[in-house]
């Protein structure tokens, strides 16, 4: 049995605690980490390479359990955990960027981080502290790593910073800003905004980058009592003789050089490994794969810095803060709610828009239980290899998708119209055709005009651009707009979204041991500038919001009370399936009496309309009706003269002569005109199908039957709202198309 360390202390008022020696004692490295009553376990484990792999193998794994947060999944057939739900796909991303800049370049060893949440309380977010508990489990590891790094949720509300909110309190922020930070340096970045100004979030990195100084020292302290003895690792161009390497970078200088600056074929990875392998086959016998793609890198990435901090040029010759050309089409497919293609220089994206009823929104399933999603926007450059024109295996999206994808969302869900204006789901989808450096930020792009074709009023027009880095000692230059060899080559990818009021995105990062609060507040000016420049463009194109594709749903949404939902729902649904096969439109309620009413038909949206808050509206006596005879009794007939809204036509005033049976007047089905005679204090209905000289005046408010009215209330109201499948979402019910068939009618 290990000692087992244990160390405190106070974050937000809440208490951190971080142990080790207990749990996963065979690991290289274990930390649980606490914060109230979240608990984390991070593990380190390495292994040397059996062979080159061209890269360093490190890799995370967010890891939820549905036991932290005490609950079984839903799902009825698969109980256990599946596959990774976004949102900890996300968080695993975030760690990984975060620790990856801190190993050294030569270190190759496989390296494994695993995160895995075995208590959640609801309160303390587990993705800090995963975060936390990383940075110290590779503190303490064999792994050489140039850590601790410290980690800060900053958060505005109010007009005022909050440190390392409580989720409750995240939920509701104007700014929500991830800080990594080193003793000296941010190391990565992550920030969702309501159009925040620049000034405001480089004060908030710099809050979270001064807050992140305590847990540095925390991490510190604890290492210093329990950490391994790092391995020992060798740099690979130590093991090369200076000579020979002299050679290589001679011979192969022009033909880097050439390819760096090659204007009518773009660099992509292709484009070096092919140097690469004319350089591996001539010194096979000298040089290892390895120490070839160190060379080469080397060599690239001199002759980049030489020419941007030196010389003043880029690739492609363009000014430090120039943007490639820029090309749009509006409405390029004809069927589809909204299409358009941004492309700036040889970055070309395809942004879709679809909209859909709210019913259509996604439902999130984890540990912290179940949560709806109006907005889903879904990127793919992994699935398109032709977008770089190269040959690949095409499988499932992959993080990287996953993550471009949630950055594009995030940086446009702040803008669009709160669901009481545009009550749609909606779901944008970016084709990455093109992909020269900035993809994630063409999306944005592409899909504030596919957005804007489709009809969706966005409070202002987004825009995304990414900037990268060249530095040494003694300067840097912050470059805008950066080609696929300028991010291949360069230190910094800083991507930033938002509109002409302020920031929606940003995620940042970098090759190096992090950034200097000058260098980011550099980025953040230049990225103004450029998504200023864009949006003009976009502007231009389209100068005002589209009108709703013919294509799309048409929407409206009535209000009834909240008890009497059951009532149109109906016994076994059947009144609410009713009017759906009567007039095809689909029909959404909420638990607070919402009924959002859509078709792409706009006459079938009416029809419901008109059926739905027929039935609840107040009946006059007078009112002419026509109406489907539904039941027989031997003193009358009933009529539902609405949906779910019968009255009794009696005997007596079925026709001027004397009637001895309601059959020999009417059948069941039959289409009849009535007049309502009387609406007595318990909502029963009383009709009459005399009128003008017909009518008995005398005998239309006879007694009725204690039955009367029965067909209405037999379900009683809201009776039946307990028996239905609802919808899975917390307050939402779906019938008829896109209902995921619980009550689907197809039109």
């Amino acid at each position: 049995m290990q000692k087992v360390v244990t160390r405190e202390i106070d974050l937000a008022g809440r208490k951190l605690k971080l142990e080790t020696g207990l749990l996963a004692q065979q690991a290289d490295a274990s930390v649980v980490a606490s914060w109230g009553e979240t608990v984390v376990l991070c593990t380190v484990a390495t292994k040397p390479l059996t062979q080159d792999m061209g890269y360093f193998p490190l890799s995370v794994e967010y890891v939820e359990k549905y036991y932290a947060g005490g609950r079984i999944t839903a799902q009825k057939f698969i109980k256990r955990e599946t596959r990774p739900p976004e949102k900890a796909i996300l968080a695993g991303r975030a760690i990984d960027r975060a620790i990856r800049p801190l190993f050294p370049k030569d270190f190759y060893n496989e390296v494994q981080v695993v995160v895995t949440i075995l208590s959640f309380d609801g309160v303390n977010d587990p993705a800090l502290t995963g975060f936390i508990g990383t940075s110290a489990a590779l503190a303490i590891s064999s792994v050489p790593w140039d850590g601790p790094i410290g980690i800060t949720r900053v958060g505005q509300a109010n007009g005022s910073f909050i440190l390392n909110p409580d989720l409750e309190t995240e939920d509701h922020l104007d700014l929500n800003t991830l800080v990594a930070s080193t003793k000296d340096k941010v190391v990565m970045l992550e920030t969702e905004g309501k159009e925040i100004d620049e000034t405001t979030v480089l004060a908030a990195i710099k809050e979270g980058h001064t807050a992140a100084q305590r847990v540095i020292d925390f991490i510190a302290d604890f290492s210093k009592e329990v950490g391994r003895e790092k391995q020992p690792y060798t740099p690979v161009s130590e093991d090369v003789e200076l000579s020979l390497l002299a050679d290589v970078k001679g011979e192969f200088k022009e033909k880097i050089e050439a390819a760096l600056f090659d204007t009518q074929h773009p660099w992509h990875e292709a484009t070096g490994d092919m140097i690469k392998e004319e350089l591996a086959i001539k010194y096979a016998e000298k040089l290892t794969p390895q120490q070839v793609g160190t060379i080469f890198d080397k060599v690239a990435k001199e002759l980049m810095l030489d020419f941007v901090l030196n010389k003043g040029k880029r690739v492609d010759s363009r000014a430090m803060d120039e943007i490639r050309p820029i090309s749009i089409i509006l409405g390029l497919l004809p069927r589809t709610h909204g299409s358009a293609i941004f492309q700036r220089g040889g970055t070309q994206v395809l942004g879709i828009a679809t909209l859909g009823p709210l019913s259509a929104s996604q439902i999130l399933e984890g540990m912290t239980g179940e949560s709806t999603k109006r907005y889903m926007h879904h990127y793919n450059m992994g699935i398109n290899p032709f977008a770089t024109g190269e040959v690949k295996r095409i499988g499932s999206p992959g993080r990287r998708d996953i993550g471009h994808g949630a950055l594009a969302e995030k940086a446009l869900v702040n803008v669009l119209p709160p669901e009481e204006e545009f009550p749609y789901a909606i779901r944008v989808v970016s084709e990455v055709l093109g992909a020269n450096a900035s993809t994630s930020m063409a999306s944005v792009c592409a899909s504030t005009l596919s957005l804007l074709n489709a009809g969706v009023p966005l409070k202002n027009p987004v825009a995304g651009i990414a900037m990268g880095l060249f530095s040494n000692e003694e300067k840097f230059q912050v470059i805008t707009d950066m080609q696929a060899v300028e991010d291949f080559y360069g230190q910094m990818d800083f991507k930033v979204a938002g509109t002409l009021k302020g920031i929606t995105a940003i995620q940042m990062d970098t090759k190096l041991h992090g950034l200097t609060l000058v260098i980011i507040e550099e980025a953040l000016k230049q990225g103004k500038k450029a998504r200023e420049f864009i949006i003009t463009k976009i502007n231009e194109a389209v100068p005002e919001v589209s009108q709703l594709s013919k294509y799309a749903p048409k929407i409206e949404v009535t209000h009834i009370k909240p008890e009497d939902i059951g009532t149109l729902i109906g016994s076994g649904g059947k009144t609410i399936n009713g009017i759906i096969a009567k007039t095809g439109a689909q029909i959404d309620i909420e638990d607070d009496g919402t009924v959002m009413i859509s078709a792409v038909d706009e006459a079938a949206v009416q029809r419901a309309l008109e059926a739905v808050e027929g039935m609840f509206r107040e009946i006059q006596v007078g009112e002419v009706y026509e109406g489907k005879v539904v039941r027989i009794a031997p003193f009358g007939a009933f009529v539902e003269i609405l949906p779910g809204r019968d009255g009794l036509v009696h005997v007596s005033q079925m026709a001027p002569h004397r009637v001895e049976k309601p059959e020999d007047i009417v059948s069941v089905g039959q289409t009849v005109k009535v007049r309502v005679t009387e609406v007595d204090n318990m909502g029963k209905i009383g009709l009459s199908m005399l009128f003008g000289e017909d009518r008995k005046e005398d005998s239309e408010s006879r007694p009725q039957r204690r039955d009367f009215g029965a067909r209405e209330r037999s379900f009683g109201r809201g009776s039946d709202r307990g028996r239905f499948d609802r919808d899975r979402s917390p307050s939402r019910r779906g019938f008829g198309e896109g209902s995921g068939g619980r009550r689907d009618r197809r039109r």
